[in-house]
């Protein structure tokens, strides 16, 4: 069943593709905040009667819209109401903590009608684990349902000792309003006449400001505003390839739904249903791909890791002093510690990627000001690497979970048969992951960089002498010669796990792989067994537990090829990652709205289309950013503002000949430049409209990986 869903800031509504929300829906469906479920029930019928769907849309994410009409109706020999008679259009829209919808009734009948509408609430506040299916617990109960002629309050009283509310109000005199819920207006409506139903629904948390519904038209437009900002204040882009341009407005519009704001600045979410929170890794992965579109969210993402790092030992959160979290939840379950998440901070990788994201940041934006008010999470960041993070003390960081309710595997690849030997045995922990070394690789010298801006010279050089020790010794641990690839990760007993998989691509953007073996990564993250025509494949053919339909073992994911992407861009490997973004773009055709998901199975593209993963999510943050990152690919975009440079190796895609892009911001500007390809020229040429970032702009020349001294 296609869903619908709308999101602002820490609000979202997931319906089914009629705009209701069944009750006992087992897919997800409701009105949730702070992990709770608000509204469980949602259900609109005309005399009795579910609406026949005409169509569907929430292509904007902030809006949705339903256009339904009756069935035919008769009752004893008698018609009550001919088919097709009466179109209601549903429109909805989430501003500031409340959401709004009215149904529209126009009689299209030559003749006057009569029927009856109703619409059917229900809240049961379950907790987002409960509905998920992944945790029983302790729960409080529902108190009661107000009732009142323009009014329903649904009341819960909660494990945690927080009272919840769930207010509906509509905006004329209903017929009926009955204690389970439901809500009845009898409309009489003469030929071509239209009549208007509205309502508000806003839940309420005890303790927490209560959200005030505003006149619709007002709310209306404040919502729109927003979105008028957010697209003025980022860089837009257009392009002679259609596909692309669908795919970058639809990444914009999908990191726009959701950002959220805690207090210490926007930030992305990990993606919808499930994962509607903050989230270490895809909150700072997302905030990574986002730097040339907007960086005001990696700045907002880094604030609100630091306010949440980890301050003592608590082995039932896997928390340790210096550590970025992992996920946080507001719900019951977490509210009444059931489970660990409040924060829990089951990541290896959220650490490091904090740091990256700040030293990337800095390169962005030179913005030493906020590095400064960071510092003191990236120091304790830095030795919680060095410390806690190294659980054996032998140069690499590796994870163990003791938390009793915890992940086991805490790499990006969370699913416990994603560590896997070629002889099909699992690996057991702790466990050191390869990518994970290259994020610690480039956040030790990213910060060796800062530092000696700031005239910390031995710091920086201590930094710098010890990546140099991980670099050697990774690859003398990690390098599979008989593969000529790295290993997936060392297990506990330091044996390589030889799994072939898309893991040491994530090392071409870090600087740690060995330059010698970065052309062998990069043959064969594209050769066949890796690279399934629409993407790269998290895991081989050739590999014991490859499955083209499994999570992390033979997937294609968006995030992970973009994450290969930069490397491959920065590197000059080119036509490698043309060829790779060309794939996903392709794919994207195949999914509704252009719109790339979480991830999609590894069959080969002599399918003709991608095969989607049953439970994929969509929209998902590092997914959606993913076509950020091919607007820094076909540029060749790298920036460092701090050494007053800007570099750019344009490439085209084919298809491509033309590529405008307007407000990139770097430095203490915006750059706006035209890319074009003359038919039968390899070789773009860069115009540039203007350039206000205080950096000099150098155009290179598309390096061929063959002349390369890799």
């Amino acid at each position: 069943m296609k869903q619908r869903v709308i999101k602002e800031n820490d609000l979202f509504l997931l319906t089914d593709e009629n705009g209701d929300i069944p009750p006992g829906s087992t897919d997800g469906c409701g009105l949730y905040t702070r992990d709770t479920r608000f509204l469980s029930r949602l259900e609109l019928s005309i005399n009795g009667v579910k609406p026949v769907l005409l169509e569907s849309t929430a292509e904007t994410n902030c809006q949705a819209v339903f256009r339904l009409t009756n069935p035919h109706m008769e009752a004893n020999g008698q018609i009550k109401l001919w088919r097709e008679s009466v179109e209601m259009l549903r429109h909805r829209f989430i501003q500031d903590g409340v959401l709004y919808e009215s149904v529209s009734y126009t009689n299209y009948s030559p003749k006057r009608v009569a029927f009856e509408t109703t619409l059917a609430f229900g809240a049961d506040f379950a907790d987002m684990f409960v509905v998920r299916g992944i945790q029983a617990g302790r729960i409080g109960s529902v108190t009661g349902i107000g009732v009142q002629d323009e009014r329903i309050v649904i009341r819960y009283a909660g494990a945690d000792g927080i009272a919840r509310e769930t207010r509906i109000a509509w905006n004329v005199r209903a017929d009926r309003v009955s204690p389970d819920g439901s809500v009845t207006f009898s409309i009489e409506l003469e030929p071509r006449e239209t009549r208007t139903i509205e309502f508000t629904v806003t839940p309420v948390i005890e303790g927490e400001n209560v959200p005030e519904p505003r006149p619709r038209e007002e709310a209306l437009q404040l919502l729109d505003a927003s979105y008028r900002v957010w697209e003025q204040t980022s860089t837009s882009v257009d392009s002679d390839l259609d596909i692309f341009n669908r795919l970058y407005r639809r990444g914009m519009l999908d990191l726009r739904m959701l950002l959220t704001d805690l207090g210490h600045g926007p930030f992305p979410v990990a993606g919808l249903p499930w994962y509607a929170v903050p989230f270490g890794r895809d909150s700072l992965i997302a905030a990574l791909q986002m730097l040339s579109a907007n960086p005001d969210v990696a700045l907002g993402t880094l604030r609100t890791m630091a306010a949440y790092q980890g301050s003592k030992v608590d082995p039932w959160r896997d928390e340790t002093p210096g550590k970025i979290m992992h996920e946080i939840r507001y719900g019951e379950l977490a509210n009444t510690n059931q489970i660990p998440f409040t924060p829990y901070y089951g990541s290896v990788d959220s650490t490091p990627l904090f740091i990256v994201l700040a030293v990337e940041y800095y390169r962005w934006t030179g913005d030493l000001d906020a590095i400064r008010e960071l510092m003191p999470a990236l120091e304790r960041a830095l030795a919680w690497i060095d410390e806690s993070g190294d659980l054996d003390n032998d140069g690499f960081i590796e994870y163990h979970s003791v938390s009793s309710n915890g992940i086991a595997n805490q790499g990006w690849k969370d699913s416990g048969d994603s560590i896997v030997h070629d002889s099909g045995e699992f690996a057991q922990s702790p466990i050191a992951l390869a990518e994970v070394q290259g994020y610690v690789y480039l956040a030790k010298t990213g910060m060796a960089g800062i530092f000696r801006k700031l005239g910390r010279n031995a710091e920086a050089e201590a930094l710098e002498r010890s990546a140099a020790e991980l670099k050697l010794r990774f690859d003398r641990l990690f390098w599979m010669p008989d593969e000529s690839f790295y290993a997936i990760a060392l297990d506990r007993d330091k044996r390589q796990v030889r799994s072939v998989t898309s893991n040491p691509g994530h090392l071409l953007m870090t600087g740690l792989a060995d330059e010698a073996r970065a052309e062998r990564i990069v043959r064969r993250l594209t050769a066949p067994d890796m690279f399934s025509g629409y993407g790269i494949r998290t895991m081989s053919e050739q590999s014991a537990g490859y499955n083209p339909m499994s999570y992390h073992n033979g997937s294609v994911w968006p995030h992970d090829n973009s994450l290969c992407l930069i490397g491959m861009s920065r590197m000059g490997f080119t036509e490698e990652a043309l060829r790779v973004a060309g794939g996903l773009m392709r794919a994207a055709e195949h999914f509704e709205y252009a719109r790339l998901p979480e991830l999609f199975c590894g069959y080969p593209d002599s399918l003709g289309r991608p095969v989607p993963y049953p439970v994929a999510c969509s929209p998902q943050a590092w997914a959606a950013g993913t076509p950020l990152v091919f607007l820094q690919v076909f540029l060749g975009l790298d920036p460092d503002v701090p050494e007053g440079v800007i570099r750019l190796r344009p490439a085209l895609p084919d298809g491509m000949n033309r590529l405008n892009v307007r407000g990139l911001r770097i430095g203490s500007g915006t750059l706006s430049l035209t890319v074009t390809r003359r038919e039968g020229s390899a070789a773009p040429t860069v115009s540039v409209e203007h350039n206000s970032t205080g950096c000099e702009l150098r155009v290179l020349h598309a390096i061929h990986h063959q002349d390369a001294q890799h």
